[in-house]
């Protein structure tokens, strides 16, 4: 339940209302993954939202060392709703990380940074509000099962809807499968998750998100998609954890499990996570222009031209797994051109021409997954498209025709994005002179996060053998 609450007064009020039991703080890690803390309602009161509440930051990946442990949890209220799911009832909250010293926003806090963004597009006087809205795409299994030790390592997932389970027995098998990349928009009883979906709209709604539609996505076995208005950049990183956070709970109290791995099933589709942007002055949406090609204002072509130019080192953030690139390959409609185009799906930037309005005109990049940290990753899009405009980064004519239909040649010349983690930091690493303008993604935040993936991702899959080397190697 959402609770409309714009003052510490409001959130004491609604404690006492709703029999509020628990008041439950909420963060996010580095790598993107929703933290909390409870407190009973008596150990809350109206200081809380000034003082906040103090925690160890040397707990939490890619915060604070040990020696400089100290923390600060502080309340947003206007973030305040009623968690759906828990057994005591108990006021959820999204909090932003201060240093204890200073009382300043804390550096390697993903929320402050994507505050920052938003403080530095205002200073530049290019928008008062970056609109967002990302088209997260997840897996439903009926199971799951996964390790990996010195001697062995492998994974196994399940699913009723799997194409792989057409001829097992269960008592009686029905049939209704969905076959390889044949699950976009099949009706009931193909499509065995549409009560489940609506279930997680209905949550989703409840929480105060606004929901534009659900559907069955491509992927066999339980691949979905539920989409949400857009809205400004911090508030539509908060709904994106409130929506990972309803998915993953409202399946588990169906008894099945979610994933946002962007890559979990080999020869199928993998989940992307469109991300359609504009920058908007007033009532004005700065994307559009009646003249322009397209409708297209100069400050949206410069802003494309700014994330293309900056992609490689945008997905260090948006794609930041390496299981991230067996998802960006070609054949599976994720985009590895670093191209743009009208309409076109192929290309890794697309101008959505489902309407003429100028007040629709925006665009859409396709690289990004759902297993980004949406802060950071959203902060990232939108200093890229910032440095286009403010240097006038051309993005070249779009590519209208299917690329992967392309000749070799021809397709040899195309841009094209990281082909692992790997690469993807070493671009960042040599390309982050626009995150760092205004301070927004400090330097060390920067050589925090290179340092992480390296040592906690990209080394881990590097030293370990992996299971289907020894289909292709043991015999040699």
């Amino acid at each position: 339940m959402t609770l409309g609450c714009k003052t510490p007064d409001d959130v004491m009020k609604a404690i006492k209302d709703h029999g509020v039991e628990f008041v439950d703080l909420r963060f996010v890690d580095m790598p993107g993954m929703q933290q909390h803390t409870s407190y009973p309602v008596s150990f809350v009161d109206e200081d809380t939202f000034s003082e906040g509440m103090g925690f160890d930051g040397s707990s939490i990946r890619g915060f604070a060392e040990i020696q400089a442990s100290d923390m600060i949890l502080s309340p947003d209220v206007d973030t305040a709703y009623i968690d759906p799911f828990t057994k005591h009832k108990t006021l959820a909250i999204v909090c932003d990380i201060r240093d204890p010293v200073t009382g300043e926003l804390y550096g390697r806090d993903p929320r402050g940074v994507a505050k920052k963004a938003e403080q530095h597009m205002k200073s530049l006087g290019l928008g008062d509000k970056a609109y967002f809205g990302p088209e997260a795409e997840f897996f439903v299994f009926d199971n799951v099962q996964y390790g990996y030790q010195g001697n062995k390592g492998g994974f196994f997932v399940d699913s009723g809807e799997g194409w792989w389970n057409m001829d097992r027995d269960e008592g009686p098998n029905l049939g209704h499968k969905v076959r390889p990349k044949e699950g976009y928009f099949p009706l009931p009883p193909n499509d065995s998750m549409m009560d489940l979906r609506a279930d997680m709209v209905l949550k989703m709604m409840e929480v105060g998100l606004e929901v534009e539609c659900h559907h069955h996505e491509v992927a066999t076995a339980g691949q979905c998609e539920i989409d949400m208005k857009f809205a400004t950049l911090v508030k539509m990183a908060d709904d994106l954890m409130k929506y990972k956070y309803v998915v993953k709970n409202t399946a588990k109290l169906y008894g099945k499990t979610a994933t946002f791995m962007p890559k979990p099933l080999f020869g199928d589709n993998g989940s992307g996570m469109h991300v359609h942007q504009s920058i908007w002055e007033g009532s004005t949406n700065t994307f559009g222009d009646d003249a322009g090609f397209a409708k297209l204002s100069d400050n949206c072509r410069y802003y494309i031209g700014g994330i293309l130019k900056h992609a490689p080192a945008i997905l260090a953030f948006a794609a930041p797994t390496t299981n991230s690139y067996h998802r960006l390959v070609p054949g599976y409609e994720a985009p590895v051109n670093l191209v743009w185009s009208l309409r076109n799906r192929s290309a890794a930037v697309r101008i959505p021409m489902y309407s003429g309005s100028l007040k629709a005109r925006r665009m859409e990049f396709r690289c990004p997954d759902p297993s980004c940290n949406p802060y950071l990753a959203f902060a990232a899009m939108l200093m890229a498209g910032l440095d286009g405009i403010k240097n006038k980064v051309d993005p070249g004519d779009p590519i209208d025709k299917n690329i992967y239909d392309l000749p070799p040649e021809e397709a040899a010349e195309l841009p094209k994005v990281p082909g692992s983690l790997d690469e993807a930091i070493l671009a960042l690493e040599t390309d982050n002179d626009f995150l760092t303008e205004g301070d927004v993604f400090t330097a060390d935040f920067i050589a925090n996060y290179i340092a992480y993936k390296r040592e906690n991702e990209i080394d881990p899959i590097r030293l370990r053998p992996h299971p289907y080397e020894y289909v292709m190697y043991y015999d040699i």
